[in-house]
């Protein structure tokens, strides 16, 4: 085949999305998963269409998944990308054929995506179809990094291939239309199966060109929720800010430290403004609300009770939402009294109460230079920033 003869030629996708992911774990479609706020399936359409190759996509659902696919439609937007969308057969091959019948016939190329696949670089897609021009097929493909070996019905190994001879395969893998769509028509005479669409071709038509690019390293397909915690950032933050007013009376504690003073803050439980400030940041990192939604002042429980307690309390809903703390930064307001003398202890017992190195807490604390009801004496306020991150779970 000439360089160039194909140069130009129409492209087609067909996405397949039709399985039902037994590994993922989830009782829905694994593609329709959220990763960042988007789903697999609309994101692995983005990357398609990013690439600027195509003129169209044929998406592969399987019935019971068209109620999903819809309501995903209505929250991320109808794909532009995606002019026709077939039913998906009892195997990926069927579902294949299916789509591959709805691509039009004056598409020259085809290439077909595997929609767990979302974040196919384009390098990837342009250099398989650059390949089906020029050689008939493009089959994106990465390196084996491990030794292989291959193994006998009773799981012994018996022989060791060459490492440099073996590549993993990837999708998209593309091929002139014709020809993909002969390969799969001679297997569903003949009955013969293979998950892999590059199988087909080299039984019926020829030998596969197999594309390989650094590119294809990060070409991973989700599988298990293990890809996605992989994909999705691990980390979240979070703000807090509360104020108590200063009254005569009782004792004045900041961070757990009993501060002498002749003046304490008012509040329903110790009113220990930093850690409620803190409490707050880490709630608002987890997305958990704040702390008067989970501690009222009209609780009677929490009258007069350690903010540390709560803290603890803090820190098991986190861990039942799947995040641990990973650093916290706290700033006091406040023009009397000088707290400079406590601060090592008031970070040892938030670095305690968080299960963190004191490396990871810092406790500061300022002056408003007589502005403010701060610098009038009237009050105190707290500021609070957190960093948590997700806990991997087995």
């Amino acid at each position: 085949m000439e360089n160039d003869s194909r140069r130009g030629a129409r492209c087609w996708a067909v996405v397949v999305a039709g399985g039902r992911g037994a590994r993922f774990g989830q009782p829905y479609n694994k593609v329709f998963h959220p990763l960042n706020g988007r789903s697999v399936l609309m994101r692995c359409l983005d990357a398609l269409e990013a690439s600027g190759a195509f003129e169209g996509a044929v998406l592969v659902l399987s019935g019971q998944d068209m109620p999903g696919y819809e309501a995903l439609v209505q929250r991320e937007g109808r794909p532009a990308l995606v002019r026709a969308v077939a039913q998906g057969g009892a195997t990926r091959q069927e579902s294949v054929y299916n789509g591959l019948r709805l691509v039009p016939e004056e598409a020259e190329i085809v290439a077909i995506h595997d929609a767990a696949r979302p974040f196919v670089a384009s390098a990837v897609v342009r250099a398989a179809i650059e390949s089906a021009r020029q050689y008939g097929s493009g089959v994106p493909g990465s390196p084996v990094t491990d030794t292989i070996k291959l193994l006998d019905e009773e799981g012994s190994a018996v022989d060791t291939p060459p490492r440099e001879r073996l590549c993993a395969v990837q999708t998209p893998q593309t091929f002139i239309r014709a020809s993909i769509v002969e390969a799969h028509e001679k297997a569903r005479r003949e009955g013969w199966q293979s998950t892999d669409d590059a199988a087909l071709y080299e039984k019926y038509i020829g030998k596969v060109r197999v594309v390989m690019l650094p590119e294809c390293a990060d070409n991973i397909k989700v599988t298990t929720m293990r890809d996605v915690s992989a994909f999705e950032c691990p980390y979240r933050t979070g703000t807090g800010y509360d104020a108590h007013r200063l009254v005569a009376g009782r004792r004045l504690v900041l961070c757990g430290v009993d501060i002498p003073y002749e003046k304490w803050l008012l509040g329903h439980s110790d009113a220990d403004v930093a850690v409620h400030a803190l409490m707050d940041a880490l709630l608002g990192a987890a997305g958990l609300g704040d702390i008067g939604r989970h501690f009222p002042d009209s609780d009677e429980r929490y009258r007069g009770v350690s903010s540390l307690l709560l803290l603890d309390r803090v820190r098991g809903m986190l861990r039942d939402a799947g995040f641990r703390p990973v650093n916290a930064d706290v700033t006091i307001v406040a023009q009397r009294p000088k707290l400079k003398d406590y601060m090592q202890d008031m970070r040892r017992n938030i670095a305690l109460r968080l299960g963190l190195d004191e490396t990871r807490v810092n406790v500061k604390a300022t002056t408003t230079e007589g502005m403010g009801f701060e610098g009038e004496g009237l009050g105190i306020s707290a500021q609070a920033a957190a960093l948590i991150a997700r806990e991997e779970r087995t």
